[in-house]
């Protein structure tokens, strides 16, 4: 069998948590930590090993940078955490500059890898490590909304009383305060929404989907108030992500990725579907927007591209 190995940079309770869940779903066979704190991604792997008793075989390790060669993905965590109050797009200049090292050590030393971005804000990381790489489409991908999507998707299911998978639903655009819920082609089990709420009796007017929208856009905000930070439900999205790249899944999910001329949209990384398999993200999936929504994504690229543009990109 191929040996599988991927990098994990950012050793913290994000970074650890990937590590974790990708563990019990047996994707890999090697695990690096890095950790601009060295000690800190030698513990983690050795706490996680001292559990390999109860889990599929898998080698986890610490190292540099410069150790990532052979991953077939490197995934980055690392960065300043978003604090109490702050916004995603209010960390891009500290974080920008690690990139702007980081990147190149990871491709230099890595130059066939896959790189998930993941530290925030996450869109604006993204195109700035497209830029700096250099390389095809999809080499460089960010988690975007694949979270929110999944955020999305069980407020829905709870209101509507029905099972989360049977929910066929997307959040697109900028993972933060822009992004934009489609409500327009939204399903369960390929039936419309409005249909399912008033064949149930349960009422989806403008108020509930507001209240629900808005469960998912703040859900960041209100778990980093109450506990300092997110870590489970972003280490399983990102696991999931990780899944259908290593199984070539070809699977639809809404990562980020740059995009060019789609949607009207172009030389911006935001979210929408799109399938994910080995080689990364393909192009965007042609899913219909209504005018609305098609304008509040608009919206979301200029919010981005004007980040972008006042780091010089």
């Amino acid at each position: 069998m191929e040996r599988t190995r991927i990098t994990i940079v950012g050793a913290g309770a994000v970074g650890s948590t990937i590590a974790y869940a990708t563990i019990l779903r047996g994707l890999v066979h090697e695990i690096l930590l890095v950790d601009a704190v060295p000690h800190k991604a030698e513990a983690e792997a050795k706490d996680l090993m001292h559990g390999s008793m109860f889990i599929p075989q898998v080698e986890v390790s610490c190292g540099t940078v410069e150790d990532c060669r052979g991953s077939m993905v490197v995934v980055v965590t690392a960065g300043a955490k978003q604090k109490p109050g702050q916004t995603r797009l209010q960390l891009v200049e500290t974080n920008a500059a690690l990139f702007r090292d980081l990147v190149p050590r990871i491709f230099k030393a890595a130059p066939e890898a896959l790189l998930l971005v993941v530290s925030n804000p996450v869109d604006v990381l993204t195109y700035i490590s497209t830029r700096i790489a250099g390389l095809g489409p999809g080499r460089v991908f960010g988690s975007g909304t694949v979270l929110d999507t999944s955020r999305f998707r069980s407020l829905l299911a709870r209101h509507l009383r029905v099972a989360v998978g049977n929910v066929h639903a997307y959040i697109v655009g900028e993972h933060g305060d822009s992004e934009v819920p489609i409500w327009s082609s939204a399903q369960i089990g390929g039936a419309p929404l409005d249909a399912v709420a008033a064949a149930a009796g349960v009422p989806l007017g403008e108020s509930e989907r507001r209240s629900i929208f808005h469960g998912v856009r703040d859900a960041a905000a209100e778990v980093i108030a109450a506990k300092g930070a997110t870590n489970w439900a972003v280490g399983l999205a990102v696991t999931r992500i990780l899944e259908a790249v290593l199984r070539d899944e070809n699977r639809v999910l809404t990562v980020s990725g740059l995009l060019h001329r789609d949607h009207g949209l172009d030389d911006v990384c935001l979210s929408v579907p799109r399938f994910v398999g080995r080689r990364g993200p393909g192009d965007p999936l042609p899913v219909s927007y209504d005018d609305a929504e098609t304008a509040a994504l608009r919206r979301s690229s200029e919010i981005l591209k004007e980040s972008a543009r006042q780091l010089g990109y």
